[in-house]
């Protein structure tokens, strides 16, 4: 019987363990923005639940060669998103705070990272 019961606080244990040990890394909510796609028309596309602390380079505007940087970007999740000119989080960078409006065409932006408050 008492095997058992440590059996089962071990389990326990570990759970719980396990439980705090993941860290919460995703930004709750959406992070959108616009960019032109192939045929010229201007797209939206929206990430939900983005990671958070690991920088993302936006897809449709990662080759500045070959392709304008997406635009207008609104962010309304839970986190600070901090957005950057160029691919991997480099060139310049501007902070949207968590659940604001949305910014004007004119903010361009190739990467994205979000931070926690």
């Amino acid at each position: 019987m008492r095997l058992r019961h440590s059996a089962a606080a071990v389990c326990g244990a570990l759970v719980l363990t396990a439980t705090l040990a993941t860290p919460a890394n995703a930004a709750t909510g959406d992070f959108g923005y616009g960019f032109v796609g192939i045929s010229g028309d201007p797209q939206r596309v929206t990430l939900h639940d983005p990671a958070g602390a690991v920088c993302i380079t936006i897809p449709e505007a990662a080759d500045p060669g070959s392709s304008e940087p997406a635009f207008a970007p609104h962010n309304d999740t839970d986190a600070f998103a901090v957005v950057f000119t160029e691919p991997d989080c480099t060139g310049d960078s501007w902070t949207l705070r968590p659940h604001g409006r949305p910014a004007t065409d004119r903010l361009k932006l190739r990467s994205v990272v979000f931070v926690s408050p």
